[in-house]
């Protein structure tokens, strides 16, 4: 599916560049950066948001990301995940 028509940016797309570690995109804005564009009219920021807490919660719940104490720092996922904390508060 399509989620940016500006830069015809696919779901699929997205998720492929959120990786584990400290080098995932934690904003949308990051995620252009990845795919090597940049956002033009901006209303695909919630959709792409979206997918990244998506992934994030499926990441969790199949514990294919499993953080050890140490690495929670670096981890951009650990830190996506706690704005989004935030932002339910």
């Amino acid at each position: 599916m399509i989620v940016c028509s500006c830069n015809v940016l696919s779901d699929g797309a997205v998720r492929g560049c959120l990786v584990d570690g400290p080098g995932c995109p934690r904003t949308p804005a990051q995620v252009y950066a990845c795919l090597g564009c940049s956002p033009k009219c901006g209303r695909c920021a919630r959709t792409i948001r979206s997918i990244m807490r998506n992934a994030l919660e499926e990441a969790a719940a199949t514990s294919a990301h499993a953080c050890a104490t140490g690495c929670h720092s670096p981890c951009s996922l650990v830190q996506f995940q706690t704005t989004a904390e935030e932002m339910a508060a």
